[in-house]
């Protein structure tokens, strides 16, 4: 009686259970995969109904009314202003009440509309590709410690422009106003680039380097005009540190010129003296300027206001070239007789891109007789290689600008 056979009808039910649960399994699984396949169709179609709108906004804004660029002139009250358009005339107009009054300012670009002349919207100010491009975005690898023998003049550097960028409550408390910039005087090759580099590579400010000569244009109020928009761009970048490298191409004395060219010069000039000391203040943005040339810059660059200090840069001293040798051999691979301080010794009168080079072409005789280490010889044969393209004429003429 215990082993009595299960009947035909339970075992029938018992087939039937296991067939409809592993039937409702496979149903579960296409319903996942057919809401899967519904919701990537239901963001394609968004997607779709997206591009659509933004293609039917594309064609509208083609269709629109071209408008008309002018620059505001004056705000007359919460409705009108008078606006100068780019036809000439001036016109007193209203502007959209989308715009906030507060944003309304005097000789801002505006768009007008073609036919009432009603200022639309606000422009951004139009700043010229090369001043733009003026803007050092990836900062030089040079450091601090990459300059020998400049350890007074770093600081005064760093206390005329850096500091008051990063500790300007510390010349608040003192009651005394922040040098406005640097004047950086000094041979070829004495390190007054990699100084400005290195205030590049150290400050979170925005730096700005510009070639003086690339400020000399051929038309009249060109140079003027980009001299005007590299301040601007140092304004809205701020706070901002400026580099002025070669200076004395357009900082020259003035004189009765009759040149249309040294005209245009002397305007760019004055645009320059304007904005160093203009009724406007800098605030945080600080100029550093760089020439070998000191002796013929005008008058009015150099006074007290607009280049608050003047720092000469030396040709290293005995101990200055020492460090200068330390710092660019760190990385060579020397030999046991290989003595710096003699070389410091010899290499008398020697700028720091002298030096350099002299590393260098040792480095390069090494290389021709296929060694690995550089001998005393090496550097000696480098010295009076670099070194004798350096005259007696060319040293007291040096020696003499900046006596």
């Amino acid at each position: 009686m215990d082993n009595q056979a299960i009947p035909i009808d339970e075992r029938h039910i018992d087939e039937r259970i296991h067939i409809l649960e592993m039937r409702i399994k496979e149903l579960e699984n296409i319903l996942v995969i057919k809401n899967n396949e519904y919701e990537t169709l239901n963001e394609q179609y968004e997607q779709a109904i997206r591009d659509l709108k933004k293609a039917k906004m594309e064609l509208e804004r083609l269709k629109s009314t071209p408008l008309i660029v002018g620059n505001i002139k004056d705000v007359i009250d919460d409705y009108r202003v008078v606006v100068k358009s780019s036809t000439g005339p001036d016109f007193i107009v209203t502007y959209s009440g989308e715009i906030d009054k507060k944003n309304l300012k005097n000789g801002m670009r505006v768009s007008l509309n073609k036919q009432t002349l009603a200022v639309m919207e606000l422009l951004p100010s139009s700043i010229d590709s090369i001043v733009a491009g003026a803007e050092v975005i990836d900062k030089p690898s040079t450091t601090y410690d990459d300059i020998g023998g400049l350890d007074a003049q770093l600081r005064e550097v760093r206390e005329s422009v850096e500091y008051p960028l990063l500790y300007p409550n510390v010349y608040k408390k003192v009651g005394v106003e922040p040098p406005k910039g640097v004047l950086i005087i000094g041979p070829p090759g004495t390190g007054k680039t990699m100084i400005a580099k290195a205030i590049a590579h150290h400050t979170n400010a925005c730096f700005i380097r510009f070639v003086g000569s690339e400020l000399v244009q051929k038309y009249i109020g060109e140079g003027a005009r980009l001299v005007r928009e590299l301040f601007e761009l140092a304004n809205e970048k701020a706070p901002s540190i400026i580099f002025l490298d070669e200076l004395d191409s357009i900082g020259s004395k003035r004189t009765d010129v009759s040149t249309s060219g040294d005209r245009e010069v002397q305007r760019t000039l004055m645009q320059l003296l304007a904005e160093l000391d203009g009724f406007e203040p800098l605030g945080n943005v600080k100029i550093i300027g760089a020439t070998n040339r000191p002796d013929i810059l005008d008058d009015a660059l150099l006074r007290p206001g607009r280049f608050d200090r003047i720092i000469e840069i030396p040709k290293p001293d005995l101990n200055g070239r020492k460090k200068i040798f330390k710092i660019h051999t760190k990385n060579m691979s020397l030999a046991k007789d290989v003595d710096l301080s003699i070389l410091a010794d010899k290499s008398e009168n020697a700028t720091g891109a002298e030096i350099k080079a002299i590393i260098t072409e040792a480095g390069m005789f090494t290389i021709r007789e296929e060694r690995d280490t550089v001998t005393m010889k090496d550097f000696l044969n480098g010295l009076d290689k670099v070194m004798k393209h350096t005259t007696k004429s060319d040293r007291q003429k040096q020696m003499y600008m900046f006596s």
